[in-house]
């Protein structure tokens, strides 16, 4: 019996691993929905296709070893979804993205919305390219998924054009090829592992920087294992946030920018050399590198490394510690990691007035607290950040007990990844609690996306912070230009507990501290998707150490 490419494409997913599709309907792509039902592959149809490709980003990030999936429709389909996807190229999230096209039969005729979908995504996807026959679909699916996790994971996008797509022929005539998910583990050169522990060897105050590559490489173990060797003070940034365990002696948060005035040498384990770094700069000139990345084309950049390691971060750590034992070094930074945890607990005695502040509307560290004790009685939940200068705070305040327990946009700071990264979480983990830490401006990108965790009845919780403003650019207007000149940042004390609460969710609003804590519970008691909508504080200048 003749099948169809969407047929063959759902097939190939399946042999992949690929458990869920995020897809917005269109004409081009249909196809594959039919293959899909015939597979067991979950279709979640989101309402705006940027959701689409984050939640197929965010899927990747809750499920090591697999891939997440979106499919969209050509034009302003793809369009759409280009925000997810450069999210996911920032983030090294492997995504296999499908995109619909015209008939190849009407190529450059000029179809309905049809346009150059490859000219767009090039520059943001690791693996760019078309199908033009149908028998060739599984091959190029297994060609796009093989470039998404090679190296730094990204995402892959496939385009396939309608008639491709209904292409008809026999099992027998198709090519399945095996389609591996999991990338080679390489491990570094050994001699520049030696080298490594010679400078570690000889340093009085290093620290390490774990970032993103950590968690693409799953090396939190053999890096925790090198840690307690070590007692070398260590910090987190991007996806590496809670790879190391938060009652670690050695994991500390509060102190960074005290540490790297004083080092001599940090470990920078997938942690580039951005714009969070001050592009190297937050480095002392004389201190030494060390860095591990699982690609070398990210040594050295915008600053230059005395060692490099380049390969899976855990095979890394776990030769730093196996060279350790054949030399016969012992390393111990324990005196300077008690330093810094002195500096450590100055700084949280510091802020704890604001933690305890009872205005209203709500200090925002005040919102935060009753979170933090309200998440301390939940059984291992996930937290994602969507937001500017909540997101910023929530960081500060906000423990993260594992891996993959907090989750924000990555460096390219997208908004309105809150719901799209909670329906792929609360579908990967359907009895843990999804919890969203929104600004009040993020809200509004893709908070219509309630109705879809409504219709799949996932009961994600979104916590807004309402300031009425896009805070972070209102205060540098504000002081730039004058306090009456704030046109474009200021929103209003919208009700988004109502917004959800029409969507067939459940929505609260709380208006001061006390009512907090019982909204939260509330909401997790009432089963439905829920905001929770927070009137907090609009903080505008910064004068005597608060924002007034």
């Amino acid at each position: 019996m003749p099948v169809h490419g969407g047929k063959l494409a759902a097939r190939a997913l399946k042999q992949a691993g690929v458990e869920v599709l995020f897809t917005l309907p269109g004409g081009h792509i249909m196809p594959l929905y039919d293959g899909c039902l015939d597979e067991g592959i979950r279709i979640i149809d989101v309402r705006h296709e940027q959701a689409a490709t984050h939640a197929a980003d965010a899927w990747a990030r809750c499920n090591p070893g697999q891939i997440g999936v979106a499919a969209i429709t050509a034009g302003p389909g793809v369009t759409d979804g280009v925000t997810g996807i450069a999210n996911a190229w920032r983030a090294n999230s492997p995504i296999l993205v499908f995109g619909g096209q015209g008939p190849f039969s009407q190529l450059r005729k000029g179809s309905l919305q049809e346009m150059d979908h490859l000219g767009v995504v090039r520059p943001i996807t690791k693996f760019c390219d078309a199908v033009y026959q149908t028998d060739r679909i599984p091959e190029f699916i297994e060609l796009a998924i093989r470039h998404a996790v090679s190296g730094i994971p990204g995402p892959a996008y496939l385009e396939i054009p309608m008639d491709v797509w209904g292409g008809q022929l026999e099992w027998e005539d198709v090519y399945l090829p095996r389609i591996r998910t999991e990338p080679a583990r390489l491990s570094p050169d050994r001699d520049e592992v030696r080298k490594a522990i010679g400078i570690l060897e000889s340093a009085e105050r290093p620290m390490l920087m774990a970032g993103t590559s950590v968690k693409w490489s799953r090396g939190a173990a053999a890096m925790n294992h090198f840690i307690v060797e070590t007692h070398i003070p260590t910090y987190t940034n991007g996806m590496a946030r809670g790879s190391v365990p938060v009652d670690s002696p050695e994991f500390l948060n509060r102190s960074r920018r005290d540490a790297l005035k004083r080092i001599d040498c940090i470990v920078l384990a997938g942690t580039l050399l951005d714009f969070r770094m001050r592009f190297g700069a937050s480095i002392p000139a004389d201190a030494k590198i060390i860095q591990l990345e699982l690609d070398a084309t990210l040594i050295g950049q915008n600053r230059q490394s005395d060692v490099a390691l380049v390969g899976n971060l855990g095979c890394s750590f776990e030769l730093l510690s196996e060279e350790l034992k054949n030399c016969g070094a012992k390393l111990d930074f324990s005196d300077w990691r008690d330093e810094l945890r002195a500096v450590e607990d100055a700084a949280e005695a510091e802020v704890q007035a604001n933690l305890d502040s009872d205005e209203a509307p709500l200090d925002p560290q005040r919102m935060l607290r009753e979170v933090r004790d309200w998440l301390a009685t939940l059984d291992n939940p996930i937290v994602i950040g969507d937001g500017g200068d909540i997101v910023a705070t929530a960081a500060k305040i906000l423990p993260v007990k594992g891996e993959g327990a907090w989750m924000d946009p990555g460096p390219l700071g997208t908004l309105g990844v809150g719901m799209p990264f909670g329906i792929a979480a609360q579908l990967t983990h359907p009895d843990r609690r999804v919890i969203i830490i929104y600004g009040d401006g993020s809200f509004g990108l893709n908070g219509f996306e309630f109705d879809t965790a409504v219709r799949f009845g996932l009961p994600v919780i979104g916590i807004v912070g309402n300031d009425a403003a896009w805070g972070q650019m209102m205060r540098p207007q504000g002081a730039l230009m004058g306090w009456d000149r704030l046109d474009g940042t200021l929103l209003s004390r919208t009700r988004y507990d109502k917004v959800v609460e029409a969507l067939g969710g459940y929505g609260e609003l709380v208006e001061r501290p006390e009512e907090l804590r019982p909204a939260l519970e509330r909401a997790a008691q009432s089963g439905l998707p829920a905001c929770v909508n927070v009137m907090i504080r609009q903080d505008r200048e910064f004068k005597g150490g608060i924002y007034v």
